[in-house]
């Protein structure tokens, strides 16, 4: 059974800094493709930022320079250092994977259930 649990969200003051780290459990881990997508009330989900199985990352223009994608491979981790933080990043976050499943041929995506992140101003 695939897992995607995250961490990490809460309430920051404009220029704080947030960690969000989400668990991965049940998948194929190292060569998984894995992002951070979020969703603001009355917006589609976007792409945050996505790190690929060899590590080259790629961000959404409006948070390149402030947030750092990264994966820990032996942990089956993944997180979004998020710093400079604005009131528009508020947004429910959540995390994404591309993976196998353990004992499965087939690459599919894995959503865990989000976590809220509101900047106040």
């Amino acid at each position: 059974q695939v897992q995607l649990v995250e961490s990490g969200g809460g309430l920051v003051q404009l220029g704080g800094s947030l960690k969000l780290s989400c668990a991965a459990s049940g998948i194929v881990f190292s060569s998984a493709a894995l992002a951070w997508y979020r969703q603001a009330p009355g917006k589609q989900r976007e792409l945050v930022a996505a790190i690929t199985s060899v590590g080259s990352t790629n961000y959404l223009d409006s948070v390149k320079g402030r947030f750092t994608i990264s994966r820990d491979n032996a942990k089956n981790m993944v997180y979004l250092q998020m710093n400079s933080l604005k009131p528009e990043d508020t947004a429910v976050y959540y995390c994404n994977v591309e993976a196998r499943a353990w004992g499965s041929n087939q690459r599919l995506p894995y959503w865990g259930q989000g976590t809220q992140v509101t900047v106040s101003s």
